[in-house]
């Protein structure tokens, strides 16, 4: 399995084959659209349909199956939860990978979807709060209640990107969680062996 950070909360993930972008809202936010034809385009809050050709494009809770990969739609409070937004979570099992993707979620989760997010070896999470996204505080808290086996933050300041509100820089979201990064790198090929029963951090640099 490969592993992309494009940017906000866009990432990439390819497994045999199959390349799965996550809310590829880059156009929106004043760079380019990363989606190619034959994509998964996955979108954690409501999204409408994308220009490029793509295989299939979700924004709803569900249950798909793309060639080898299942993907779970878990629907959820939204960070700004008071003007009524809600949020898909992804949970993606391909081969021997759990993979999370948690989007612009509210850090409060109940027991249930506990439940349905179950094993997880590899959690996005956005970390640039501001009132937009998760803060580092509530960054920490999935961490520690999920326990996943790898977590690359997600959604933090960057120049390039026309946020609607300024986002915390990665430097000082990391200072704030206390987790140094295992490595950094532009692109991360993941292997069962690479996990320990230790929870560690990598920052995958922008594609």
């Amino acid at each position: 399995m490969d592993l992309q950070f494009y940017g906000a909360n866009c990432i990439g993930i390819t497994y045999k084959g199959t390349r799965i972008v996550v809310d590829d809202t880059l156009a929106e936010l004043g760079a380019k659209s990363v989606l190619k034809t034959g994509d998964v385009a996955l979108y954690t809050m409501s999204h409408a349909t994308p220009n490029v050709d793509v295989r299939i494009a979700l924004d709803q809770p569900g249950e798909y199956e793309v060639s080898d990969i299942s993907i779970t739609g878990i629907p959820t409070r939204g960070h700004m939860d008071e003007d009524g937004r809600r949020a898909t979570m992804y949970k993606l099992v391909a081969g021997e990978f759990n993979v999370l993707i948690t989007g612009h979620i509210h850090p409060d989760l109940s027991e249930k979807l506990w439940e349905q997010i179950g094993i997880v070896d590899v959690m996005f999470v956005p970390v640039g709060g501001s009132g937009y996204t998760l803060d580092p505080v509530g960054a920490l808290k999935l961490i520690k209640e999920i326990e996943p086996k790898l977590v690359i933050p997600t959604h933090y300041a960057d120049k390039a990107l026309q946020y609607p509100v300024p986002q915390l820089e990665l430097s000082d979201a990391l200072r704030e969680l206390a987790m140094e990064p295992k490595e950094t790198t532009a692109k991360l090929k993941l292997k069962p062996t690479d996990f320990t029963d230790i929870t560690q951090l990598v920052v995958l640099e922008k594609s």
